[in-house]
């Protein structure tokens, strides 16, 4: 493999590998998953040269951070943690809205810091914005944590232009993570060049859909993944026509389809991260492979034209979600 160079998140976060591991499928939101497996995978990110870990501390009520813990025994200085917090789950499973309130913030972190095993989290970041607590407020209180020593950098998490900027006002942020991937391209409207503008580093989640862009087709329990509208009836059927555009172009390549959209991420800014869901050291593998087949400008223009984002069908969340995604205001 190629010399890879890695890439700063922001002006002022962390410097990682290109490609981040996402953990949140390790931990029953995409079905079940094999733990033995999930952790192998883990070290295999890390031996080759993965550094960021991402994972919410609402992930399978804390079981993803426990799973994390355990892989990271002996490994913890070869890892950047970014870890999201304030959403809450019912013993159910339910979600039961969001708490960014500052002592919720510390009560979080305090918990986190067990479940992980470690003594400080590299960067620390709302899941979504509380719409009943100023982000000044939320930011503010992770930056007492900062000055304690327990967090490293702050990032931020589906939020738009103006959420962004007062958070950037009250102490530097590293990045933001948001969904982004070939189908799904509004970031690039107005988010993107705010954080262009303030120095702001991207982790980019989703960048297969979903694994929509890989065929991969929701569990039949526990996955929450048959509840979203790019998945469900007509729209799954009608958007298998653009993973099959995709793989015309991919084999061209001599890429896979989840390579290709892999690849596009990664040419569309040294400062964008993708995070990859890879639960399977196959998977992993697999995802590796982009960072092999660099994409010309010419290469990414001829993808989105042949990919515009109308072609998909559905929006990534549902219309309650979507209404609160500070980020699609």
């Amino acid at each position: 493999m190629q010399t890879i160079a890695s890439r700063q998140l922001g002006s002022t976060g962390p410097t990682v590998f290109p490609l981040g591991l996402g953990c949140m499928g390790m931990s029953g939101m995409y079905g079940p998953a094999d733990e033995t497996e999930s952790i192998a995978t883990i070290h295999a990110a890390i031996d080759h040269g993965v550094t960021l870990l991402d994972t919410g501390d609402f992930y399978g009520m804390g079981h993803n951070e426990l799973l994390i813990g355990r892989a990271l025994k002996g490994r913890r200085d070869k890892v950047t943690l970014s870890v999201k917090f304030g959403a809450m789950r019912g013993p159910d499973g339910a979600w039961l809205g969001f708490d960014a309130r500052p002592a919720a913030v510390k009560n979080a972190l305090a918990y986190s810091l067990v479940r992980l095993g470690v003594d400080y989290i590299d960067i620390y970041r709302p899941s979504r914005l509380d719409p009943a607590v100023p982000i000044e407020e939320t930011v503010g209180s992770i930056a007492d944590l900062v000055k304690a020593g327990y967090v490293r950098s702050i990032g931020l998490s589906e939020v738009g232009p103006e959420t962004i900027r007062r958070a950037r006002a009250a102490h530097p942020i590293s990045d933001l993570q948001i969904e982004y991937a070939i189908v799904t391209r509004r970031p690039e409207a107005k988010i993107f060049p705010a954080l262009a503008e303030l120095g702001i580093g991207v982790t980019a989640y989703g960048v297969l859909s979903r694994g929509l862009l890989s065929s991969s087709v929701p569990a039949k329990n526990g996955d929450f993944r048959a509840f979203l509208p790019r998945f469900a009836g007509s729209n799954g059927e009608k958007n298998q026509r653009v993973v099959e555009t995709l793989r015309s172009l991919a084999l061209e390549k001599s890429l896979s389809v989840p390579q290709l959209c892999i690849a596009w991420v990664l040419a569309k800014g040294k400062h964008i991260v993708p995070l990859v869901g890879s639960r399977t050291r196959t998977q992993l593998e697999e995802s590796l492979g982009a960072l092999e087949v660099p994409l010309s400008a010419d290469d990414v223009l001829r993808l989105e034209q042949a990919i515009p984002e109308s072609a998909i069908c559905g929006t990534r969340y549902d219309e309650r979600q979507m209404q609160m995604l500070d980020s699609e205001r």
